[in-house]
């Protein structure tokens, strides 16, 4: 009998490593355990609610923790001001300089609806958008909304009233503080005096994995050069190893580049060589045709580069000098590189169908203004979608691109084009997967495909 109770008392241990006491991080009366950090903004406590006051001419102002986490549990309700983006910043940093990043819990009031998606403040860009889960869009509502965060390690999920909105897989695990967000407004007047509110905020430290429950939200993983088991299991196989050659040549050779091109620290990088097309190490392109397939891959482009990705490519059509053909998923500095005028009505841009379609982030979010969400010197994710005759592109989790090729309206798109001279172009039934050397330097990890029935 003692022994029973002995390893019962043990299971029950084991069964409650997790069930740390959650503790309140707002005392209800005081902004005490909490500092202001960057900004002038204004935060006050009333009737057990932190109030920041939306402030013109002053930069993004937060309300941080003094204290750090790394794994938890964070619970709270927000009230966000009418036309107002605000959020809560977790495993987030301050520098010296008052600079401030780090990932943040979105609250968004407008057509948008992004509320309880991931955004890398100050760094790396939105990490789960809410294009990654459209049917989240609608957890949101007017007046107060509850938030619950688990970080474990790489894994952060948000939920909103509810609703799994978000199921990240990040790159690096952080520890840092939680911090509540004033959003710069510039000299705004109409957005001047409005308030975002918070209460009930409370975390609970995690010592080992919790039960994350029902995560109806889709995967989206950020750990360079692997599949998650998920992954696996729906098809997708790595593209690049991380390491070698392996799958790959030059579009006009039978080997790999011995120039041009490296691979370090789990990074493939085109090296600058003055500007020109396929004029240095050369394209790289895949050993194996694809027909219908979904390609997944994470690029980050140096000032006023020039680069990009090809499917359908047939590298035996140009034999000459440029690069080899094929539909093109334009990569480029759009501020700084000149192509970016050239063409007709921005379709050299990043994101479009190179010289045909132009790259409209109005594909995702009808009646906003056409915004492409493009990190500049930092990691960009783009996806192509290739479904029998249909295909779309991805920048960064949103629709930019869709077409279907072999319409009229494909082949006017095309006679129109610097692709005229080539016959039935972007119609071939497979070809092989690209990546241009256009002579600047371009970054490219985690390039992965599934092929699609």
């Amino acid at each position: 009998m003692k022994k029973t109770i002995t390893l019962l008392a043990l299971a029950l241990t084991l069964l409650n490593v997790n069930a740390q006491k959650s503790k309140a991080l707002f005392n209800g009366k005081s902004l005490r355990g909490w500092e202001v950090l960057n900004g002038k903004a204004e935060f006050k406590v009333e009737d057990k609610i932190i109030i920041g006051v939306s402030t013109m001419n002053t930069p993004t102002t937060f309300l941080a923790t003094k204290k750090e986490y790394t794994n938890f549990i964070l619970e709270y309700e927000y009230q966000i001001g009418e036309g107002l983006n605000s959020g809560v910043q977790i495993r987030s940093h301050n520098t010296k300089e008052n600079h401030f990043y780090g990932l943040q819990v979105e609250a968004d009031d407008s057509e948008r609806a992004w509320s309880g998606g991931l955004y890398e403040q100050a760094r790396k860009g939105w990490r789960y958008p809410l294009e990654y889960n459209p049917s989240a869009k609608t957890a949101a509502k007017k007046g107060w909304n509850k938030v619950k965060v688990i970080a474990y390690e790489h894994h952060v999920a948000t939920w909103l009233n509810g609703v799994n909105v978000a199921n990240l897989l990040e790159e690096t695990v952080e520890t840092g503080c939680f911090a509540l967000q004033i959003h710069s407004i510039g000299n705004s007047k109409g957005k001047a005096g409005k308030l975002n509110k918070w209460r009930n905020i409370t975390v609970t430290e995690l010592k080992s994995e919790p039960d994350f429950g029902n995560l109806t939200a889709p995967l989206v993983s950020y750990i360079p050069n692997e599949l998650t088991a998920q992954e696996k299991k729906e098809g997708w196989k790595l593209l690049w190893d991380g390491k070698t050659s392996k799958g790959w040549r030059g579009a006009k050779s039978d080997a790999f580049p011995n120039k041009g091109w490296s691979m370090k620290d789990g990074v493939l990088t085109v090296h600058a060589s003055g500007g020109g097309e396929s004029e240095h190490g050369g394209d790289i392109v895949t050993t194996k045709a694809y027909k219908n397939f979904e390609l997944e891959l994470d690029f980050n482009f140096t000032k006023g580069a020039n680069s990009g990705i090809k499917y359908f490519v047939d590298t035996e059509l140009n034999k000459g000098k440029g690069s080899a053909i094929g539909c093109e998923f334009q990569i480029l500095d759009d501020k700084l590189h000149p192509d970016a005028k050239k063409g007709v009505d921005g379709k050299r841009t990043i994101g479009s169908l190179y010289d045909l379609i132009k790259a409209d982030s109005r594909l995702h979010v009808h009646g906003l203004k056409p915004v492409k969400y493009v990190n500049a010197g930092k990691w960009n994710r783009a996806r192509i979608v290739v479904n029998g005759s249909k295909v779309a592109h991805y920048l960064n989790g949103c629709k930019v691109v869709e077409y279907e090729r072999g319409t009229q309206q494909w082949k006017a798109l095309v006679a129109y084009s610097k692709y005229k001279n080539w016959p039935n172009f972007g119609e071939a039934k497979e070809g092989l997967i690209l990546l241009q050397d256009h002579g600047d330097e371009v970054h490219f990890k985690t390039i992965k495909i599934k092929e699609l029935k």
